[in-house]
C-alpha cells in the first residue's frame, strides 16, 4: 500500500510539473515580443478613391512600412450608422487592438463600440467626442486651405471662383471660409460660388457640380471632395483646379494650379509607437501646417513665380504662427464685423462655425 500511495505521489507531483511548465509556455506566448499588434482602419470611401480615403491608406501603409512589429487591415466603402457599428465591432472581436475610424458619421459607433471593448483603442477623425479608449485626431486644414485660395485669387480673370463642397458642416463651412479669406487677402473682388452635393463620394455628381459652376462664370474650381470628379470638369472646360485630399494633377494636368493635401503617415506611426509603448492618453489632436500633417501640392504649371512667392512667404508666416487664419476683422455675408481686429477665434469656435464670411455666395443649409 505504502508503494501504491508513493507511486500515485508521483506521478501527481510530476502531473503538476508538466502543467507548471504548460502554463509558463502560456504567459511566454502571450508576452511573445515578435507577436504582431493588429490594427484596422475603417474608411468611409475606397481606399482608391483618388481622394480623402485615399490619403489614410497611404498612411496605412507607411505604417506597415516602418513598424514591422504591426499588422494592419482596412474595411472600406463603409456608410456611416448601423453598418459602421457592426463593422468596428467585428474588427474588435477579431482581436484588433487598435481601430481607426476615418469619417465624421463613425462617431457614436465609435463610442458606442469601445464601452464594450475597454482594451482596444480607438482613434475616431474628426470628430469631438473621446472617453478613456478613445481619442480624436483631425488636422487644421484650414491653413492650407487658405493658402490654395491665394493661387485661387490670384489665378482667376473673371473673379467668380467655384467651389463644390459636400455637406453644410462645420468642417466644411470652415475649409470654405479659409479659402475665401485666402482668395480676397489678394483679390478683394472675387467671389467664392458654392454648391453643395450633400455626398462624399460621387463623381458623377461631383463632376457635374463642378460644369455647373462653370456655366455661372466660374474659372477656377475648388472642392471638398473625395474624389478628382470637380477637377475633371475643369480639365474637360479649359478652366483651372485647386484638389483636395492629395495632389490630382494626375486627373486634371492641365487644370491643376494645387491642392490641400493630407499627410496621415507621420501621426499613424506616431501614436501607434505611443500605444504600444504604453504612453497613450485619450486626447482631442488638431495638428496643423507645423506638423506637416497639412499641407499644399506643387504648384501647377499655369501658377506665375509672383504667386508661388507670396503664397510660400504666406505659408512661412502660418507656420511660424505669425499669420493666424481666423484673425480679425471679419466680416460675415451681411459685411457685419463677426471677428474684431486684434481678436482671433478660439478652436471651440471655429469647430462650430455656422456661417460664411463676407466674399462667399451661397447658403448654409
Amino acid at each position: 500500500m505504502k508503494k501504491i500511495l508513493t507511486f500515485a505521489l508521483s506521478l501527481m507531483i510530476a502531473g503538476l510539473a508538466v502543467a507548471g511548465c504548460g502554463g509558463e509556455k502560456k504567459d511566454a506566448a502571450v508576452q511573445d515580443p515578435s507577436a504582431k499588434t493588429k490594427v484596422a482602419f475603417v474608411y468611409i470611401g475606397s481606399a482608391n478613391d483618388g481622394g480623402y480615403s485615399m490619403t489614410h491608406d497611404i498612411g496605412r501603409k507607411m505604417v506597415e512600412k516602418e513598424l514591422p512589429n504591426v499588422e494592419t487591415s482596412y474595411v472600406e466603402s463603409v456608410p456611416a450608422g448601423a453598418d459602421a457599428e457592426r463593422v468596428i465591432s467585428q474588427l474588435a472581436a477579431q482581436g484588433n487592438k487598435i481601430i481607426f475610424t476615418n469619417s465624421f458619421g463613425y462617431m457614436d459607433p465609435t463610442i458606442n463600440v469601445a464601452k464594450k471593448y475597454p482594451d482596444v483603442t480607438f482613434l475616431h477623425c474628426s470628430g469631438y467626442k473621446t472617453a478613456p479608449n478613445v481619442g480624436t485626431y483631425f488636422g487644421r486644414m484650414y491653413e492650407a486651405r487658405y493658402l490654395t485660395g491665394i493661387v485661387a485669387g490670384k489665378q482667376t480673370k473673371s473673379n467668380i471662383i467655384g467651389y463644390v463642397a459636400a455637406f453644410p458642416i462645420p468642417e466644411v463651412v470652415r475649409g470654405i471660409n479659409a479659402f475665401t479669406l485666402g482668395v480676397r487677402s489678394v483679390n478683394p473682388e472675387a467671389i467664392v460660388k458654392v454648391v453643395w452635393t450633400n455626398t462624399w463620394y460621387n463623381p458623377a455628381g461631383e463632376k457635374q457640380a463642378g460644369l455647373t459652376l462653370i456655366d455661372f462664370g466660374a474659372d477656377v474650381i475648388a472642392q471638398h471632395q473625395d474624389t478628382p470628379g470637380p477637377q475633371q470638369a475643369a480639365e474637360e472646360k479649359g478652366v483651372y483646379g485647386i484638389g483636395y485630399d492629395l495632389d490630382m494633377s494626375n486627373a486634371a494636368p492641365n487644370a491643376s494650379l494645387t491642392a490641400a493635401v493630407w499627410n496621415w503617415g507621420p501621426y499613424y506611426v506616431d501614436v501607434i509607437k505611443q500605444i504600444t509603448a504604453g504612453t497613450w492618453k485619450s486626447s482631442a489632436y488638431w495638428g496643423g501646417m507645423k506638423d506637416k500633417l497639412v499641407d499644399i501640392a506643387p504648384f501647377g504649371k499655369a501658377v506665375s513665380e509672383e504667386t508661388k512667392q507670396i503664397t510660400n512667404d504666406a505659408k512661412a508666416k502660418i507656420i511660424d504662427g505669425s499669420l493666424k487664419v481666423f484673425s480679425g476683422p471679419i466680416k460675415d455675408q451681411s459685411g457685419s464685423v463677426k471677428v474684431q481686429s486684434g481678436q482671433t477665434m478660439s478652436d471651440e469656435e471655429l469647430l462650430k462655425f455656422d456661417w460664411f464670411v463676407e466674399g462667399v455666395e451661397g447658403s448654409i443649409q
